[in-house]
């Protein structure tokens, strides 16, 4: 009797222990919080998006895009100001101190050099040192950094009164530049330069300023730069 006993307690027992571990606690049953992409746009006037308003610059569109396709994103933080060359983009990005916790970084810089007629041998080394920081702040993630091209700006109004031919070259020199040091990262180029030249023929991808590109045509580089974003988000 004892030891029928004994082994109905004994198994009793175990059921119960069994039935304690497999059921969920309340902290297993609750979903994991979603952590939301944080995106880095460095720049100058092309990437605060000059005479545009803010939700139609590119990397304000390029967030909303993401969350039409389901991601949860975080504002855009922007380190960008119209007339920045390298080394000033450089000072403002020590001064911001941004953390290297982002989960996409673009960087889209040079136009400004061109402009003032700063040479192309200068501009080299202080974009490379731009893209090495935006390495970083991806936490050295490279297929999480993209690189876009400079627009060229003779095909504006603007630009149609100042020698467009010798703006087009200047323009190629430093793209032809900042597309080999991104290449020797093996970091994502996108060509949006080949959009910025259509500005004459189709007037409305020109902002009202009569130099900068208009949301319409940010649209079209975000259009050209999703499916490839899309991917790096979900790496």
């Amino acid at each position: 009797m004892t030891s029928r006993f004994t082994i109905l307690f004994f198994f009793s027992f175990l059921i119960a222990c069994t039935s304690t571990s497999i059921a969920p606690t309340q902290e297993e049953s609750m979903t994991a919080p979603i952590i939301p992409i944080r995106y880095l746009a460095l720049g100058d006037s092309y990437t605060i998006g000059e005479s545009v308003p803010s939700d139609k610059n590119y990397p304000n569109l390029l967030v909303s895009s993401l969350q039409a396709n389901g991601k949860e994103v975080a504002a855009a933080q922007i380190i960008a100001k119209t007339g920045w060359t390298t080394d000033e983009l450089n000072t403002a990005i020590q001064q911001a101190n941004p953390d290297t916790t982002f989960h996409l970084v673009s960087l889209l810089i040079g136009v400004n050099n061109q402009y003032r007629g700063r040479s192309a041998e200068a501009y080299a080394p202080e974009f490379e040192d731009l893209l090495q920081q935006a390495i970083r702040f991806a936490n050295g993630d490279k297929s999480k950094v993209f690189v876009v091209s400079i627009p060229d700006y003779a095909y504006t109004p603007f630009g149609q009164e100042n020698d467009p031919t010798k703006i087009s070259k200047g323009i190629d020199e430093f793209n032809a530049i900042n597309r080999t040091i991104t290449d020797q990262y093996q970091i994502t180029y996108f060509d949006i330069t080949p959009i910025s030249r259509k500005g004459v023929a189709e007037p409305a991808l020109v902002a009202a300023d009569k130099l900068h590109p208009s949301g319409a045509q940010y649209q079209r580089w975000v259009e050209l730069m999703i499916a490839d974003v899309q991917k790096m988000v979900e790496k």
